[in-house]
Formats: structure tokens, C-alpha cells, sequence
């Protein structure tokens, strides 16, 4: 009885990396889609396996929210723990919109921007990764500053990505006569470079705690 009544902190650096981990998986499993796309069969495996991804991530994060509601002591911030959480998932939905406004669009053929989005945003959700992987040892500076360093190649990263869209929306008003077609690119072109833009808002977070932390 008195061990439910002492203060808990729960694992939550480890959930972190766990959603991490399913953003990444769901990220690949986008690229697969798009190197595929001419496949049927596996641009559906590989649909499917962004489902399967992004479910996963969806029950971590519910877990962690869970957790928060349960846990008196929380190792940082109880905002911070809901943004970081919720802000990821952000990422692994925006994967999962665009495999399937491709599927929803009939999307018949990749485009060179849409594999050089797809690219930035596999490495964006690396990187991710790798910054979120750090969260329990930034009371070490060195580990603090490294994990800053991989936030601020995350911001170079979203801001390729940015050009890319840039470059891919002039080229596609300039040269495409078929106004679906328009409106199918434009929409997965925004898409992916929203991805890049979700995960410079989860190393915003992760630069907060940090400075609130270490």
C-alpha cells in the first residue's frame, strides 16, 4: 500500500525513443513506397506498413499521456512531456496523410521532387531520432550541446526541404498543362515539406528543455 503512495517517475525517456523509433520506421517505410511506386503490390505492403507504424506510435503515445495522469514526479516538465509527445506524433500522422493522399489522389507517377522531399524528410526523421535519444542525459553540457547541434541540423534540414518546395512549386505551375495534376503534386509537395516542418518543431521542444534543464 505504501509503495502506491510514494512519488513515481515514470520511464518516459524511454517512450520517447520507442515513438522515435516508429517515426522512422514509418518514414522508410514511405521512402520504400515511393522507390516502388510502379509496383502495385508494394506500394500496398509498404501503405500498410506506414499504417502499422503510425498505429504503433499512436499507443505510445496514448501510454505516455497515460503515464503523465498517473505519475507524481515527473523527470522534466509536465508540458513539455504532453508537447514532445504529442508534437512527434504530429510527425508520424503527417507520414501516414501522405502515403495515403497519394493513394486518395490516384497519384500515378513519382516525380524527382517528391523523391528529393521524400529523402530530406527520411533524414530529418533521423535526426529526429537521434536528438530525442539524448533527452535523459542533457544534465551532462557535452551530451546538452551535442543534442543541440543534431536541433540545429534538423533546422538546416527543414530549410532545404523548404527550397526544394520552393524550386517544385514553380516548376510545376510552369510546366504542367494538366490542372489535376496540379493540385495532386501541390498537395504532396506540401505534405512532405510539412513533415520537415513538424520535426523542427520537436527539436523547438527538445531545445526548451534543454535550456530549462541542463
Amino acid at each position: 500500500m505504501l509503495g502506491k503512495l510514494l512519488p513515481r517517475e515514470g520511464n518516459f525517456f524511454e517512450m520517447f525513443n520507442q515513438h522515435a523509433e516508429r517515426i522512422v520506421e514509418a518514414a522508410h517505410a514511405f521512402e520504400q513506397l515511393v522507390a516502388n511506386y510502379n509496383d502495385v503490390h508494394l506500394r500496398e505492403q509498404y501503405n500498410r506498413d506506414v499504417d502499422n507504424a503510425e498505429r504503433a506510435a499512436d499507443r505510445v503515445t496514448h501510454d505516455v499521456n497515460l503515464l503523465l495522469h498517473k505519475t507524481f514526479i515527473t523527470p522534466i516538465d509536465r508540458e513539455q512531456i504532453h508537447k514532445l509527445i504529442n508534437t512527434m506524433d504530429d510527425v508520424a500522422d503527417l507520414i501516414q496523410d501522405c502515403a495515403e493522399t497519394m493513394a486518395l489522389y490516384d497519384v500515378r507517377q513519382m516525380t524527382e521532387e517528391i523523391s528529393r522531399l521524400t529523402t530530406l524528410s527520411v533524414k530529418c526523421c533521423g535526426r529526429l531520432k537521434d536528438a530525442v535519444k539524448y533527452l535523459g542525459k542533457i544534465a551532462d553540457p557535452a551530451v546538452a550541446e551535442a543534442t543541440l547541434k543534431t536541433c540545429e541540423e534538423i533546422d538546416r534540414i527543414e530549410s532545404d526541404a523548404d527550397r526544394v518546395m520552393r524550386s517544385a512549386m514553380s516548376k510545376l505551375f510552369r510546366e504542367e498543362p494538366d490542372v489535376r495534376e496540379v493540385i495532386k503534386l501541390k498537395a504532396i509537395y506540401e505534405l512532405l515539406e510539412t513533415v520537415t516542418d513538424k520535426c523542427e518543431d520537436v527539436a523547438n521542444v527538445i531545445e526548451g528543455i534543454i535550456l530549462e534543464n541542463s
